[in-house]
């Protein structure tokens, strides 16, 4: 089976859809995207600075739109009938999208609220996310909590992301757990923790207007690595995710459980194939980061892997 992968948080980078938009169709897409979730993707995705597009309401529905927009010219160029999907944190947007639980339209204006929820609640301290890179599970799990710190996501290939007060984090930086490296990440607050619990009540509200349907593709959740079929479920796994642990590590166990063949990451790509480098050795992966790599992907879901 193949795995298509929709990252999170983190992965934009300053002008990173300009290349999409010599795509034919690609603008007019983004456009009706942008409509929808109240920012303006084409200038954000092409024009403005990191730290502009480092912004909780920018970035979150900026990611979904661009995991979108390569889902759409990934599917038009080859059948992605049989592939599994999962989103990494803000990425089960686009899942949800992708696997048909949701409309692009119902995730977009759903990501929207969330990103402004989520920055609103990171604005009330100065709370952030930092990974710990190597080192052994318990050990680097044990000086997490030491630090009076919350493992936020738990990403698998030896990384585990730390998330909460910036001094904490910074405590932590101070006294790495043994073999491990703590990298600073660019996010506004400490998401998947008790911090971004005010965030719950508005997207609860927000989606009790969209009419969410069961996946027509295996679906994986961010809340244990099980399989969803119910889309009611996952729209309610949506919501409680924002203030929850990401347990991307028991994705891909579901992934491997499930006969994986080889992974594609959808734009804004490179976060979730490295992972899966170090944690699924020997599985193929691709990273659609630019228009150019998608013979890449097609070349992967139609090789004999698949």
């Amino acid at each position: 089976m193949i795995v298509i992968a929709c990252p999170g948080q983190g992965s934009q980078t300053p002008g990173f859809l300009a290349p999409w938009l010599e795509l034919p169709g690609a603008r007019d897409f983004l456009g009706e995207a942008s409509e929808h979730a109240g920012v303006d993707l084409i200038a954000h995705g092409t024009q403005s600075d990191a730290d502009t597009i480092r912004d909780t309401a920018i970035a979150q529905p900026l990611i979904v739109a661009a995991s979108l927009l390569a889902w759409r010219e990934l599917s038009a160029r080859v059948s992605i009938a049989d592939a599994g999907i999962a989103g990494h944190s803000v990425g089960e947007f686009a899942a949800a999208a992708a696997a048909g639980v949701l409309t692009e339209a119902e995730a977009l204006r759903l990501v929207a609220v969330r990103g402004r929820a989520m920055a609103d609640a990171a604005a009330r301290a100065d709370t952030g996310m930092a990974a710990v890179v190597g080192g052994g599970e318990a050990d680097v799990l044990a000086k997490i909590d030491e630090h009076g710190l919350t493992p936020a996501n738990r990403n698998g290939g030896g990384q585990i992301v730390a998330a909460g007060s910036r001094a904490s984090l910074d405590a932590l930086a101070a006294d790495a757990p043994r073999g491990a490296r703590v990298i600073a990440l660019q996010v506004a607050g400490a998401f998947h923790t008790d911090a971004m619990a005010s965030a719950i009540p508005l997207l609860r509200e927000a989606a009790e207007g969209v009419t969410p349907t069961d996946p027509r593709h295996p679906l994986w959740t961010n809340a244990d690595g099980s399989r969803v079929t119910d889309g009611g479920r996952f729209v309610d796994l949506l919501v409680s995710q924002i203030a929850n642990p990401v347990r991307w590590d028991a994705c891909m166990a579901g992934f491997e459980a499930a006969g994986i063949t080889g992974l594609v990451e959808l734009a804004p790509a490179g976060a979730l194939t490295g992972i899966a480098k170090r944690a699924l050795k020997g599985t193929p992966a691709v990273a659609i980061k630019t228009p150019d790599d998608l013979d890449a992907a097609v070349a992967l879901v139609t090789g004999p892997a698949a």
